[in-house]
């Protein structure tokens, strides 16, 4: 006998700088001979070898069960073609093994920007309204092999979330 898991909507909000300091970093275009600063993405890739790839995700809804976190890199997303789209994060806290289920938030990223996420940030998504959308992705090459820790909310909550 299976129960139904108990669905909990998360509102997603427009990104800004502001609302997702706690999380990472968005960043927009600059102009081409703006010097380094505090705007730029803050990168932290000294723990492996940086891999950049174009990562093709096909529409799988909006809904989600599991939320990842990355310890050793921060790592950046970004959709190709100008394309919306949305995540849902929760702040880092390396201390506790599993995310503040009050603290997991949903955003709608604009395709003109792209985000970086902190270490430690827990993070679903991407997620979309089209067929299919390539998204840029900077990591370490290693990151998805062992730096991937993952809490479950579908197994130890009987919860699942979906942005609306």
């Amino acid at each position: 006998m299976t129960t139904e898991k108990t669905v909990q909507p998360l509102q997603a909000k427009w990104v800004t700088p502001e609302n997702f300091h706690s999380y990472g970093q968005v960043i927009f275009a600059s102009i081409d001979s703006k010097p380094y600063d505090a705007e730029d993405a803050q990168l932290n890739l000294q723990n492996g070898i940086p891999r950049f790839y174009i990562m093709r995700l096909h529409y799988r809804g909006h809904k989600f069960h599991t939320i990842t976190r990355h310890l050793q890199c921060t790592q950046c997303l970004g959709s190709l073609e100008g394309k919306e789209w949305l995540i849902a994060v929760a702040p880092p806290n390396s201390a506790a093994d599993q995310p503040v289920l009050e603290n997991v938030v949903a955003f709608r990223i604009p395709g003109n920007c792209f985000i970086k996420l902190e270490k430690g940030t827990w993070h679903a998504g991407p997620y979309f309204y089209h067929e299919f959308v390539d998204f840029y992705n900077l990591e370490l090459s290693d990151t998805n092999i062992n730096d991937h820790d993952t809490y479950n909310f579908g197994q130890r909550d009987n919860l699942e979330l979906e942005i609306v």
